[in-house]
């Protein structure tokens, strides 16, 4: 080193750089005033150049002074009296004479305010993704990206990528104060360009890590961030918006279609559709079935098509299988312009290990909790987040707000609710530690789900967050003034496991089983439910819904449409998982598409037709959703027929006047002169049948229509004498003037 006089660093400041051991590297690199001199040292490491020259103006003239190499390594200096302006540009001279100018990214002051490090930093930066991440920007005049990730514990943070051969030494990072939050502005960086995090621990290590908060990556097994900007999407969804905040949800029809994106339907040879293909197909059938909503399961990156999008790695990152961050724009914006909302489910209770992911971020737990008794989920063999750490909670907030703001998605399912507020959940005892109070409550959870909540509703009026909730925990659709969760609607997977468990019975034992069909009303009106026979029903050899169903295939069939009859007059909103709505047979694969030929055969068709005038029929009518969250909307006429499997009852909305009658057959047997009580006289029309010959049964039935008389029954001063078909539901309304 004594081969170097003028120097004005240190050997050891020299060899930090060379080895990317320093925490602070602008302290280094870069312009900076000699101490008691006049002079300015100009500092460069850049290990692939020969010589690095640097653009000055000198004596109002640009002109060229080249930094000396005073390390073999890569590291140049200059000593100057001329003046400096900032930026200044670097001219780099490589093998054969190549020359690259551009700013040097040690001459830009930081970009992330103090204001955006304190709200991060105490948990209330909504919006932290449009600070943090890489974002295509313009500082003093250059084009550039702007890096910024959060990594308390890191020895040294680098930005690498195709753009400096990796080389984590090159774009070392400087740390803002105490916030844990790395920046750099890279003037040479483009959009496209692939990235990562490199980091350096505390113990040495280096870890490669995508971008938390990055907007787009590549296509797996690659795991590279994805330089991406947002701007410039032309929606063309503002009329649906502006409805969207006067509509109440919960006095409205919502029928939800669940879809897989890469398995609905595939291109040539089992490719995946991009969003945009996607969209042109599933828009039109959407509208043609009569649905209200799409919701999409997990759209952000995955590593493993195996986990359907529920092992997440890029929180901020539209998955690259089914193409770019704005072709998922275009989809959304389609369905809107059809009158269609989407809703997208969100997966917050935990995240994978994947070792580019968030687990042990920079080398400590950072997202998650160290001890694997709060941090570790044991059967998923996943990581759980700290929901108690403030900067954890500026994450998880803005990725929600992300979503909705810059795709325009209505609504969240927010996955395995259960999970999250359980410190039990699928342990052992002796497995988890209990909370400040001895309980077994996550109130860390449980504050963040009522923080989110309260956040999106004002950010977001109209839109809806929905909690996969498999337990009796209550309040979840309460509001948190209340002590409740906050969440519009909670999946009612009681109810879907008592018509199951029923529906799968032999119709000769049904009889004993009665309560599964009467149990679930008992608790309706506890909270907003909605009815779901989701994907979860029909894969790992549960067998897909029709071959759940007793009997012949015929009888399959039947017991298949009078359970959508069933399910449709139930209160609570809808969702069926695609498919299902022509009775495919195989369980669902994710590899591969729907079985879409069995619509060639007529008891699909006939099935596929059931269920779109099911879905138009609820369309038409209030009483299938006016009053859907009032015991003012549901009314027994006899739930206690367990020896003839025969149930009935009356859906009503807000008009007393608006009423509907479902009668509903769980045997094989044809009943005769069926006597149900009914409020009114006059005609009944046999509005639907889901025996009619046009939805493939036998064709037995009233005729379309049929009188009450005036004999008293189940407490009515009316009744109907009615056919009832076998394993078949009616719907019934009286007829007006």
């Amino acid at each position: 080193m004594d081969n170097y006089p003028l120097k004005t660093v240190t050997d050891w400041e020299i060899e930090s750089i060379l080895q990317g051991d320093s925490h602070d590297p602008f302290s280094i690199l870069g312009a900076h005033r000699i101490a008691n001199r006049e002079e300015i040292a100009i500092r460069v490491f850049h290990p692939s150049a020969t010589r690095v020259g640097v653009k000055l103006n000198e004596k109002g003239k640009e002109t060229v002074q080249f930094l000396e190499k005073i390390h073999p390594g890569g590291f140049f200096e200059l000593v100057t009296s001329e003046p400096v302006s900032f930026p200044y540009l670097l001219v780099v001279f490589k093998e054969g004479e190549q020359t690259e100018t551009y700013p040097d990214p040690y001459s830009f002051p930081p970009f992330l305010s103090d204001f955006d490090l304190y709200l991060f930093n105490q948990g209330t930066h909504h919006f932290a993704y449009q600070k943090l991440g890489a974002h295509p920007a313009e500082m003093k005049g250059f084009p550039g990206v702007q890096f910024a990730v959060w990594a308390p514990n890191a020895q040294r943070v680098s930005v690498v990528g195709d753009f400096n051969q990796w080389d984590g030494r090159i774009h070392q990072m400087r740390v803002r104060g105490n916030s844990g939050v790395w920046e750099i502005f890279l003037p040479s960086v483009k959009e496209g360009s692939l990235y990562k995090f490199e980091i350096k621990t505390k113990s040495g290590q280096l870890l490669l890590k995508s971008d938390p908060f990055g907007f787009w990556s590549e296509l797996r097994p690659a795991t590279a961030s994805i330089v991406y900007s947002l701007a410039g999407y032309q929606w063309h969804d503002e009329e649906w918006r502006e409805k969207r905040e006067q509509k109440n949800l919960l006095s409205a029809p919502v029928n939800i279609y669940e879809v897989h994106p890469g398995s609905w339907k595939r291109g040539k040879n089992n490719q995946f559709l991009n969003y945009r293909e996607l969209a042109q197909e599933l828009v039109q059938y959407l509208k043609e079935m009569g649905y209200t909503h799409l919701e999409l399961m997990p759209v952000a990156e995955h590593p493993f098509d195996g986990s359907w999008g529920y092992q997440v790695t890029g929180y901020f990152a539209p998955t690259s299988r089914f193409g770019t961050p704005k072709d998922l724009m275009y989809l959304v914006d389609l369905c809107h312009q059809n009158n269609l909302g989407v809703i997208l489910d969100w997966v917050i209770a935990h995240f994978p290990k994947d070792s580019h992911g968030l687990g042990r971020f920079d080398g400590t737990a950072l997202f998650e909790h160290l001890d694997p008794r709060l941090g570790e989920h044991p059967h998923w063999g996943s990581y759980i987040f700290n929901y108690g750490r403030k900067e954890v909670i500026s994450f998880l907030v803005s990725n929600a707000i992300y979503w909705l703001n810059e795709y325009h998605f209505d609504g969240l399912r927010v996955d395995a609710v259960a999970s999250m507020l359980y410190l039990d959940y699928g342990r052992k005892e002796g497995e988890w530690i209990p909370n400040i109070f001895g309980g077994k409550e996550n109130l860390e959870a449980i504050d963040f789900l009522r923080y989110c909540n309260q956040e999106l509703y004002q950010h977001f009026p109209g839109i809806a967050t929905i909690a996969e909730e498999s337990t009796a925990w209550p309040g979840v659709t309460q509001p948190p003034y209340t002590g409740g969760l906050g969440f519009l609607f909670k999946w009612n997977m009681g109810w879907m496991n008592d018509f199951l468990t029923y529906l799968e019975k032999d119709p000769v034992y049904r009889k004993f089983h009665h309560h599964n069909l009467t149990f679930p009303i008992l608790y309706a009106f506890s909270e907003n439910f909605i009815l779901p026979l989701s994907h979860d029903e029909v894969v790992h050899q549960k067998r897909n819904l029709v071959e759940k169903m007793p009997g012949d295939d015929w009888q399959k069939m039947a017991n298949l449409r009078l359970a959508y009859g069933a399910m449709f007059g139930y209160p609570g909103k809808k969702l069926l998982f695609m498919g299902s709505e022509f009775a495919q047979r195989q369980e669902w694969n994710h590899d591969t598409q729907l079985d879409w030929f069995l619509l060639q055969y007529p008891p699909h068709q006939k099935m596929q037709k059931w269920v779109k005038d099911l879905n138009q029929f609820y369309l038409q009518e209030k009483a299938l959703w006016e009053f859907d969250y009032s015991s003012g909307g549901f009314e027994w006429i006899d739930c206690e027929d367990a020896q003839q499997s025969v149930i009935s009852f009356i859906r009503r909305a807000k008009d007393p006047q608006d009423f509907i009658v479902f009668v509903c057959n769980f045997t094989p047997a044809p009943r005769f002169n069926y006597r149900i009580g009914v409020p009114e006289k006059g005609i009944y029309q046999e509005i639907l049948n889901s025996d009619s010959e046009i939805y493939g049964g036998s064709n037995l039935g009233n005729l379309g229509k049929i009188k009450a008389e005036k004999t008293p029954a189940h407490g009515r001063p009316y009744s109907l004498a009615l056919t009832l078909p076998p394993l078949a539901c009616l719907i019934l309304k009286p007829k007006r003037q």
